[in-house]
């Protein structure tokens, strides 16, 4: 049938909207659209660096009724990915963008393989085209997370991140720089987050001739510091806290008493801050290397022979220090490199402290990472250097050796102690940490002074060797859950076994037994007798069923707790209760003075030392600082957090209610007090006596 006066073919949209309504109906100007496309496109394979609007707009048309006419339209993919692949470099960029969008059209309604397409934009990063690079990159990153939202793909996965293995080695460094882009969006989007593309980025990326694809890739194993969030308010609810201000609350008021209650809360809340912290892995990319101790050598070469920008150096020392310090790697030419690096007026000198820091593990020997700490001394903790100086360098020195104690010999700690007492307030905090750490793990290197009052918990340490371990095959504390429940609670069970309610059982509380008697007379007797004895109470309960026995308290104070403790933890399975009870009792160790006793093995955590170092704690400078103008004014905002705001107050209780006449007062426009106001004025002395004199003679005629 012919149509006279059709006007569809000239009409594109309307035929569309036609054709997916009434696709059957329409297909005769379809196939004539699709004859026309045929044409057009031969003419413009002659000459593809031209713009041919007529072809852009049949390329969308096409792709917007592919679904429809699928089998008919099962050539134009590779027809326009052909034209892409040959002519990338050539194609006017509206023509190229228009052929992409008609691609991922078609991807779209599942009318192309994901592969093929990918493959072809992948190539297309060559393209001198920053809109089309950006544009491709999206869809690339949004076409694989989508592919993967159900489950992985691993297939398809595997055979893309081999391709972008040979797209990093690439000649081209935009499309080397845009692959590596992509592969890190991928794996920040848990997508890609495995082994296998962190190994790619590791072998192939950190080590580009590009400096924008190493730089990229160093930026990745760095990833982000945590934020560190201050949380300076008191746990109120903390039971040990609780609990000694309550008993703070009866006892008598000393300074002493008060004093161990601000203790014992600060213990409290710092435990507690300690166990609800998440483990920190802010570079977790680093776990997943295959080859930590290759890798670091590798980096540390390239770091040797390279002459590039110091920032470049920077970033290259903080993944190799990271990674020493992550997987306790020896790599013994770090440290003397480092070293040459420590002077105060290095640039950017407190990261390389920092790096430092996070190079140091137990494992490393004493007599390697000595020169780093000597040369800390000589070169910043001398009083020839500001103040702010050596209290870096002590903070240096703290950090290193509380990730490897061994580095610091009983001299040079002697002689750091002494700065306690500096002029300056940051250097002697700065001592004082120093002094605190080794307090709580290796007492006996500093003087007798400055070791502290030993507690049960400092009394039991012991010093380890190098190469030595610590473990435990028990929960430190446990022992605790051996000594007797309250005696509340043992009265309250035996009462409710007892069936007669006429007789009594006397309970000694500051002895070792429990008597229980059958006879009540006899329980009285045996009062009597009690009473006549020195510091022993007693008190009366219902009797028991059973006749007269002995129960025994258990008392760790005759077992070693040692032993004790490893009986507990394999033959108990510890419940919540159990572990309030144990950091109940661990908390009570720092407090309680410790007898004469040797020191052996230690029962309290070693300095928490975590993965990063943070930069604050070495340039950590007690000292008030000068601010801006904007500083000022953004802490006193902050000031002003929470607080009433100030000026009038209404303090009616009820806001309905009236206001007084002074308080409508200060509402009311002048010109309706202006009279009242004109009395307050203060009169002269000629209006006084003129008016004293009326007084005067008004007094007189009234008489």
């Amino acid at each position: 049938m012919v149509r006279h006066n059709n006007q569809l073919p000239d009409n594109l949209p309307q035929l569309q909207n036609l054709l997916k309504r009434e696709p059957d109906t329409y297909r005769e100007e379809f196939i004539q659209q699709y004859r026309h496309f045929e044409s057009t496109l031969e003419v413009f394979r002659l000459s593809p660096s031209q713009q041919c609007q007529a072809l852009q707009e049949q390329v969308n048309f096409l792709a917007q009724v592919a679904h429809c006419f699928a089998e008919e339209l099962r050539l134009l993919p590779q027809q326009l990915a052909d034209l892409l692949d040959s002519h990338n470099s050539i194609l006017d960029p509206e023509m190229r963008m228009a052929f992409c969008k008609a691609l991922i059209l078609l991807r779209n309604k599942n009318l192309l393989p994901p592969y093929d397409l990918l493959q072809l934009f992948f190539r297309l990063l060559k393209c001198q085209d920053n809109a089309l690079r950006d544009f491709l990159e999206t869809h690339i990153i949004t076409d694989i997370k989508n592919i993967n939202a159900k489950h992985k793909d691993v297939k398809l996965n595997s055979t893309l991140q081999n391709f972008m293995y040979t797209m990093l080695k690439d000649s081209n460094p935009k499309a080397a720089k845009m692959s590596v882009d992509i592969m890190i969006e991928l794996y920040n989007k848990n997508v890609w987050n495995d082994s296998k593309t962190v190994n790619v980025i590791a072998s192939t990326g950190c080590f580009s001739k590009f400096t924008k694809v190493m730089v990229a890739s160093l930026k990745f194993f760095l990833g982000k510091d945590p934020e560190e969030k201050d949380s300076d308010s008191d746990s109120g609810d903390e039971p040990n806290a609780r609990e000694s201000a309550i008993a703070n609350k009866f006892n008598k008021k000393t300074r002493k008493r008060g004093k161990q209650l601000e203790k014992v809360k600060k213990l409290a809340t710092k435990s507690k801050k300690k166990k609800s912290k998440a483990p920190i892995f802010s570079f977790s990319a680093l776990h997943l290397v295959n080859n930590p101790q290759g890798f670091a050598e590798r980096l540390f070469r390239q770091l040797e022979s390279s002459n590039g920008r110091f920032e470049v150096k920077l970033m290259t020392l903080d993944v190799i220090s990271r990674l020493i310090g992550l997987h306790d790697l020896f790599l013994f030419n770090f440290y003397p490199f480092i070293t040459k690096l420590i002077q105060p007026h290095q640039r950017e000198v407190t990261r390389i402290l920092q790096f430092a820091a996070q190079a140091s593990h137990e494992l490393v020997p004493p007599d390697v990472i000595e020169p780093v700490i000597k040369g800390l001394v000589n070169n910043f903790i001398t009083e020839r250097n500001s103040s702010d100086v050596m209290a870096i360098g002590l903070n240096a020195v703290r950090e290193i050796c509380a990730r490897c104690p061994l580095s610091m010999n009983e001299d040079l700690l002697r002689d750091l102690a002494q700065y306690k007492n500096y002029k300056d307030k940051s250097v002697m905090m700065a001592s004082k940490s120093l002094i605190v750490l080794y307090r709580n793990s290796q007492p006996e290197l500093l003087h007798k002074r400055d070791r502290g009052r030993p507690t049960e918990a400092t009394a039991e340490l012991r010093n380890k060797k190098y190469g030595e371990v610590d473990t435990k095959d028990y929960i430190p504390g446990s022992e605790v859950l051996l000594q007797d429940a309250p005696q509340k609670e043992k009265v309250e069970e035996n009462s409710d076994d007892s069936s007669d309610e006429g007789s009594w059982i006397d309970v000694n509380e500051s002895g070792s037994e429990i008597n229980i008697d059958s006879d009540s007379e006899d329980s009285d007797d045996e009062s009597a007798q009690v009473k006549k004895g020195k510091n022993q109470k007693k008190r009366k309960i219902l009797k028991a069923k059973k006749p007269t026995e002995k129960v025994k308290e258990t008392t760790v104070d005759a077992q070693d707790k040692v032993e004790v403790a490893q009986k507990m933890s394999l033959e108990r399975i510890f419940t919540d209760e159990d572990f309030k009870r144990i950091d109940k009792e661990n908390i009570k160790k720092q407090m309680r003075v410790a007898k004469a006793m040797k020191r052996k093995f230690s029962e309290i955590d070693q300095p928490n030392t975590s993965e990063l170092v943070q930069l604050g704690d070495i340039e950590n400078i007690y000292k008030k600082r000068k601010h801006d103008k904007k500083a000022r004014i953004e802490s006193i905002k902050a000031g002003r957090a929470g607080r009433d705001k100030f000026g009038y107050k209404d303090g009616r209780q009820n806001v309905n209610c009236s206001k007084t006449n002074r308080e409508k007062k200060k509402t009311k426009n002048y010109q309706m007090i202006i009279h009242k106001a004109k009395g307050k004025i203060k009169r002269s002395f000629k209006d006084k006596q003129r008016a004293f004199k009326n007084y005067l003679v008004k007094q007189k005629k009234m008489r």
